[in-house]
C-alpha cells in the first residue's frame, strides 16, 4: 500500500509535466476555408468565364478541398509576392470544392481532371470555356514538396499570349 501511495504523487507530477509541456507547444490554427461550398461551383465557373471574356484573361479551375493541405500550399503560392501579380493580371481563379472526393465529380470529368490521381488539380480554360490544359497525372498533388517557382512557371506557361 505504501508503494501505491508513493507512486500516485509521482504519476500526478508526471501528468502535470506533460500538460505543461503541451501548453508550451505552438498552437496550430485551423486552415481557412478557401473552397466555397460545392453547390457554388457551376455558378462560380460561369461568373469566371464572363469575367475572363470581359478582361481577356484565362480561367484556372483549382479542384480540391478545404481538408487538403497541398491545396492550401498551392493557394498560398498563387498569392505570394512572386505569383499574385502574374495570377491577377492573366487569370480568373475558381476554387472547385470536391468535398471528400464526392462532390463536383461531373465538373472534374468535364474538364478531364482524374481526381483519383490526387488534388490539388488544375484545369486552364480560355475565356470561351474551351479546355486548354488539365493535369492528368497529379502534377501538383504533392505541392508541399514543391517550391513557389513551380507555380510561377505554370502561370507563365499558360497565360494568354500577348496580342
Amino acid at each position: 500500500m505504501l508503494a501505491v501511495m508513493q507512486t500516485k504523487p509521482a504519476l500526478i507530477a508526471a501528468a502535470a509535466a506533460c500538460i505543461l509541456a503541451m501548453a508550451a507547444l505552438p498552437a496550430y490554427s485551423v486552415l481557412p476555408d478557401i473552397y466555397p461550398p460545392p453547390s457554388q461551383a457551376s455558378n462560380d465557373i460561369a461568373a469566371a468565364l464572363k469575367s475572363a471574356a470581359a478582361t481577356h484573361k484565362r480561367v484556372i479551375l483549382d479542384f480540391g478541398g478545404n481538408w487538403c493541405a497541398d491545396c492550401h500550399v498551392l493557394d498560398s503560392y498563387f498569392h505570394d509576392a512572386a505569383n499574385r501579380p502574374l495570377l491577377e493580371s492573366n487569370y480568373v481563379l475558381v476554387h472547385v470544392n470536391i468535398g471528400h472526393r464526392d462532390a463536383n465529380l461531373d465538373i472534374a470529368a468535364r474538364y478531364q481532371i482524374p481526381l483519383a490521381k490526387g488534388v490539388p488539380a488544375i484545369a486552364v480554360l480560355d475565356a470561351r470555356g474551351k479546355l486548354l490544359y488539365s493535369q492528368k497525372t497529379g502534377e501538383f498533388e504533392a505541392m508541399r514538396f514543391m517550391q513557389s517557382g513551380a507555380v510561377t512557371d505554370f502561370l507563365r506557361n499558360w497565360k494568354r499570349p500577348a496580342a
